[in-house]
């Protein structure tokens, strides 16, 4: 069983479509992964995808490439803690890292860039 996210049955109206064509299997999708924060090794899970592309999904981390606009100089350094996320309230509580995520480092407060469920990396700007 799967996610479909093809177009809705309903009419912004509340009225249903007629539906022309049925469901397709490219139009499913998936569960969306959660990436959290461990202090075990890092996890990635490859996905193929349509067209025979790859996906590398980011299931558990402890780093972030932070980058430092002050001084234009990127580390590889370790996240502490979740602080705030925009995405989900109970994201902090469970250390859930999405984009949008500010994350506490060794070196400071930062912003999460990248999409680490897509990606397959935390990316993130130094904030003050």
């Amino acid at each position: 069983m799967g996610i479909w996210q093809g177009r809705s049955k309903r009419k912004p109206t509340g009225g249903k479509y007629k539906l022309v064509v049925k469901k397709h299997k490219r139009e499913m999708g998936r569960n969306p992964v959660e990436t959290h924060l461990t202090e075990d090794e890092v996890k990635i899970k490859v996905v193929r995808t349509r067209g025979g592309d790859r996906k590398v999904k980011l299931m558990r981390t402890n780093y972030a490439n932070v980058m430092d606009p002050k001084n234009n100089i990127c580390k590889k350094v370790i996240i502490l803690n979740v602080v705030e996320n925009d995405a989900n309230k109970h994201y902090i509580r469970r250390n859930i890292i999405t984009k949008g995520a500010i994350i506490e480092t060794e070196i400071g407060k930062a912003k999460v860039t990248s999409r680490p469920g897509q990606d397959g990396v935390v990316n993130a700007l130094l904030i003050e």
